[in-house]
């Protein structure tokens, strides 16, 4: 058989295998690319787990009808400044997300600019080097004067592209994923478990940006519901915390702040009184970018090892910033994993971290007990039976 150039559609399929494995993989990408157009507020709604429906609105920036049509051809990005793979510091920047989600699923992408055209930088700056006015030290955009546009893609097949009314701010609705790939769609989970995977991520990157407001529907029921905390300061980050995972975590962990050679690592390490069965609870994050990285899990595991049964494990929210040369997040293609420049830096900056941490608390143990716990510890009364007697 001779060799021959794969059809786009095809090509856009098989990309699609890697960056969406399930909606929370697409949910993913989608609320990325909302935080790197300098979103403030971003409302995802979901039908059955995100199968049915994943909507995403934000009030970033915007695309016009050019850079829409742009952005869903592969590999077309806003996210790289010269094209250098190594210095990145945006979510998103591979520029497969919207074509390869657009080839397994109806969707509808609907943006308007306001007076600013292009990428949200870190330093508030776009495309064109101009700056809007700040409000807590974050752009934002003026009233917009864009006009709305939009574009609908079934399954790469473009059934729509024309203006449409919007707010300043773009839309994406997902629709029907993997509905004309009955093979893919037959691996999915049940409804349940694709919910907890899209919660799980909004949770993350919610816990990332707490300067940031954040909404969660799911068939109207509302599952998060996260307020901006109107900075990144540590104060902002710590509540933001408290509101995704709860005020036992909060109460029962200590500060971890740590800087070493250009490098910081902040959040909550759990106290060793306070764990878990299973490692679900560890949050860990990298430029404000989640990852679930094999160094960094297993520097947290070293330094609980000692106060830990080994099957137990630490609740954790870390949250370590590096310089951007210093990290390679061109890893993995769902983004989840990195490689640090100096790995035995990071590794041995987390365990002294955690460490330091805890050994402050002293010996403070958890305030949260099981109420099975408390039950077994509480006396009978008089002429009571024992359960189960």
């Amino acid at each position: 058989m001779g060799i021959r150039r794969l059809p786009d559609q095809l090509v856009n399929q098989i990309a699609a295998g890697e960056v969406v494995e399930r909606p929370a993989s697409a949910l993913k990408e989608l609320v990325e690319n909302a935080l790197d157009a300098g979103a403030r507020r971003i409302l995802v709604e979901l039908s059955h787990g995100g199968v049915d429906l994943i909507s995403v609105v934000d009030d970033g920036c915007g695309m016009a009808a050019d850079e829409l049509r742009l952005a869903l051809e592969r590999h077309a990005t806003s996210k790289l400044a010269d094209d250098d793979l190594s210095a990145i510091s945006t979510l998103g920047f591979r520029g497969e997300a919207l074509p390869s989600i657009a080839s397994v699923s109806r969707l509808s992408l609907t943006s308007r600019t306001g007076r600013r055209v292009g990428p949200v930088a870190s330093d508030g700056r776009d495309g064109q080097g101009s700056v809007d006015r700040e409000v807590d030290g974050r752009p934002t955009r003026a009233a917009g004067d864009g006009e709305g546009w939009r574009i609908v893609v079934d399954h790469g097949r473009v059934e729509a592209d024309g203006p449409a009314a919007a707010p300043v701010g773009t839309r994406v609705v997902v629709e029907q994923l993997f509905g004309k790939v009955p093979a893919r769609r037959k691996f999915l989970k049940s409804e349940r478990s694709e919910l907890t995977a899209c919660v799980d991520v909004v949770r993350r990157l919610a816990m990332a940006h707490a300067d940031v407001a954040f909404e969660l529907r799911h068939d109207g029921r509302k599952l998060i519901d996260a307020a901006p905390g109107g900075s990144m300061l540590e104060s902002a980050r710590v509540a933001r915390l408290a509101a995704l995972l709860g005020i036992d975590f909060t109460d029962n962990a200590a500060a971890v702040d740590l800087e070493r050679d250009g490098l910081r690592l902040g959040g909550l390490a759990g106290l060793a009184t306070y764990n878990r069965g299973v490692a679900d609870h560890q949050y860990l994050f990298v430029n404000g970018r989640p990852v679930r990285d094999r160094l960094l899990v297993g520097a947290v595991r070293g330094a609980y090892q000692d106060l830990l049964a080994r099957d137990r494990h630490p609740v954790v929210a870390l949250f370590l910033d590096v310089p951007s040369d210093f990290v390679d997040v061109n890893v993995h293609p769902a983004k989840t994993e990195v490689r640090f420049r100096d790995a035995a830096l990071v590794r041995g900056m987390i365990v002294s971290g955690l460490r330091r941490a805890l050994d402050a608390a002293g010996h403070q143990a958890a305030t949260t007990i099981a109420a099975s716990a408390l039950a077994a510890l509480r006396p009978e009364a008089p002429g009571m039976a024992a359960p189960g007697t």
